[in-house]
């Protein structure tokens, strides 16, 4: 293992017990204290996993999410925060995170948490696999491209995964 993870917080106290107990389990991690310097590293780093709270001084945690998923960056994200209402976590995962998790937390769960979104999120092409050719539609796995009459067709990596699966199992039904 060694997959990266952004924490996203406010509270020293809460980054520095994150950021030991994920370092003990073998991710490294990047940290950001507030949702502008969250956005800026999402933007410029690949990350595999962010944690993210919601209450975050210059944009809170759900204008962050936003950001992410209106600029297709589909890294996982848990939302990590003293925000128990009902609403807060039914917006929270509607607006793109994968899950959610209220504070006081145990750093044991959260490991496990992001171990378990990982495990469903991490879907890898073997680099073996040919191009697959259905009607005017052509998808290249190694590549992550598709075009369809010649024109190079955008996805995001989640979008690309699902269309190539699909393609991979068309005559199932899914």
């Amino acid at each position: 293992m060694n997959e990266h993870v952004l924490i996203v917080d406010d509270e020293i106290s809460i980054v520095t017990l994150l950021k030991f107990n994920l370092e003990k389990s073998g991710f490294t991690t990047d940290v950001a204290y507030d949702g502008l310097e969250a956005i800026r590293k999402a933007d410029k780093n690949t990350y595999d996993f962010i944690i993210l709270d919601l209450m975050l001084p210059e944009m809170d945690g759900i204008e962050v999410c936003k950001h992410l998923r209106r600029n297709h960056i589909d890294t996982p994200v848990l939302m990590l925060t003293a925000r128990d209402e009902e609403f807060d976590k039914v917006l929270g995962l509607e607006i793109g995170a994968d899950d959610y998790l209220t504070k006081p937390f145990s750093p044991k769960e959260v490991i496990a948490r992001i171990k378990a979104i990982l495990r469903r999120t991490n879907v890898t092409i073997p680099s073996t696999v040919k191009n697959i050719k259905i009607g005017d539609l052509t998808i290249f796995p190694e590549r992550y491209e598709a075009e369809k009459n010649e024109e190079v067709l955008t996805f995001t990596r989640k979008e690309f995964e699902l269309l190539h699966y699909l393609a991979t199992h068309k005559d199932k039904v899914l």
